[in-house]
């Protein structure tokens, strides 16, 4: 049994992932692998069971091409399209594992999943529809079957949404404050995932120096910037401002927790 902890970055784009349809910037035209960015997901392996945060998208894309074959649990993060639209897909889970896909959410991100996917929750349901089981969560520690899990809240402009740390890792995306009790929870961090849209201020999410301010605040050993946009520059670009403990993520970087 394993019990270090491994991060896989599943997609690192924003809501409408690089490159961007019908656009012909450099970034969107890029030759470099890393400047393609599926919407923003990690997949969290411990003890020979993954976790997925968020199922955007491109979620049956990213199941296919890290050949993932075991799902232990889903996470989300908070209820826009880009975060939990590809939730369909966890009934392939449901016919490879035999049993019920466990879903750990927030009730507003439960009221969207039941409007989303009305389907899924309708007492005469359709065969083959995906089976889940959902566990509603608030801001405060909670254990996924021994696994631990620590909610940090984070505001999306005036949207509530969850971060989350795993033991010395944590991942925050689609962050514009994050409250000072909250950034108390994420000190002592190693890896800290931090969402940087672009180098020009947004309403809803941190920029590239508003992403460098709150990484220094905390403190990690590293970080790692995501949810990027075809608006910020590429891979290579972004990578030369950056301070030498900060990097860029891209699909497929795998990050152990030793």
């Amino acid at each position: 049994m394993n019990d270090n902890l491994k991060i896989t970055f599943l997609g690192t784009g924003t809501s409408q992932g690089v490159p961007v349809i019908a656009c012909s910037c450099s970034v969107c035209l890029s030759d470099d692998i890393k400047d393609n960015r599926l919407r923003s997901s990690i997949m969290v392996s411990f003890n020979n069971e993954n976790y997925v945060v968020d199922t955007g998208p491109d979620f049956r894309q990213q199941m296919l091409r890290g050949k993932v074959k075991t799902l232990k649990a889903i996470l989300f993060t908070h209820e826009h399209k880009d975060h939990v639209a590809g939730m369909d897909d966890v009934r392939a889970f449901n016919f490879a594992e035999k049993r019920d896909m466990e879903v750990f959410c927030s009730l507003p991100v439960q009221e969207a999943l039941h409007k989303e996917f009305h389907y899924v929750f309708s007492a005469n349901s359709y065969p083959g529809v995906p089976k889940v089981n959902i566990n509603l969560i608030q801001n405060e520690a909670f254990t996924i079957e021994g696994f631990p899990v620590l909610p940090i809240q984070v505001m999306h402009h005036k949207m509530p949404v969850f971060g989350y740390r795993f033991k010395d890792f944590t991942y925050i995306t689609d962050a514009k404050t994050v409250a000072p009790e909250e950034r108390d929870k994420i000190r002592g961090s190693k890896v800290l995932v931090v969402n940087a849209l672009r180098k020009r201020e947004h309403i809803s999410h941190f920029n590239l120096d508003q992403a460098l301010a709150f990484i220094e605040d905390i403190q990690p050993e590293r970080a790692y910037l995501t949810h990027i946009s075809h608006l910020f520059g590429t891979q290579e670009e972004i990578e030369k401002s950056l301070p030498e403990n900060v990097f860029v993520a891209y699909d497929g970087l795998v990050i152990d927790m030793d």
